[in-house]
């Protein structure tokens, strides 16, 4: 999260910063999205790896109803290297048309990046695909910490089919979370994963 072009969400991060709103061309956001729904705590499950999203594990972004508007964020994750969580507060709004799952989110005000819903469990918002502005940033993000394998197979595939570069998707450790601590705020969280997907076994992406 520092002022580059991304969403986040995430959640992205989560990390969606400098004033880079749009969506990359031939993708699309989905259809009758409901914010109130996708509100509360969503957790990264994979990514395509950035350098301001290294060095944490157990990842997740919160969302809630902001007093004046919009949507609160919170961004947390563990800092292996710290021993520490981390975390960073943001704001975000619907920025496309109605029903479109269309975001821009701010950590750092007037910058505001994109924040792009390209795929959604539409019956009960248990796990979301979300990109940046363009094809260097993608999250999939689910309400457990962990996805089933077939579902995070057909995610991966339709990122693949978009254009993503999918075999430079890293899973982001999250069970067995460390005992919490005191919580330090930071300009930008970063966000780590162990391995690229390709070099973990396929039981490990459950």
């Amino acid at each position: 999260m520092k002022r580059f072009c991304l969403p986040m969400l995430l959640m992205a991060s989560s990390a969606i910063l400098g004033g880079c709103t749009g969506i990359p061309s031939g993708v699309r956001v989905v259809e009758g999205f409901d914010v109130q729904r996708y509100q509360g705590t969503w957790y990264e499950i994979a990514r395509l790896d950035h350098r301001f999203e290294r060095g944490l594990t157990h990842v997740s972004a919160t969302y809630q109803p902001r007093k004046g508007g919009g949507i609160a964020v919170e961004n947390r994750g563990y800092d292996v290297q710290t021993s520490r969580w981390k975390s960073i507060a943001g704001r975000a709004a619907l920025s496309g048309k109605p029903g479109e799952g269309r975001l821009k989110v701010s950590f750092f005000r007037p910058f505001y990046g994109a924040y792009n819903v390209i795929a959604l469990d539409r019956e009960a918002y248990t796990h979301a695909m979300v990109c940046g502005p363009n094809r260097d940033y993608l999250w999939i993000l689910a309400r457990e910490r962990s996805l089933p394998a077939g579902v995070l197979e057909s995610l991966v595939l339709q990122a693949g089919q978009l254009g993503f570069r999918t075999e430079n998707l890293i899973l982001v450790p999250q069970q067995d979370p460390p005992q919490q601590n005191d919580i330090q705020s930071t300009e930008g969280v970063a966000i780590s994963v162990q391995k690229p997907m390709a070099e973990i076994a396929p039981e490990s992406a459950e």
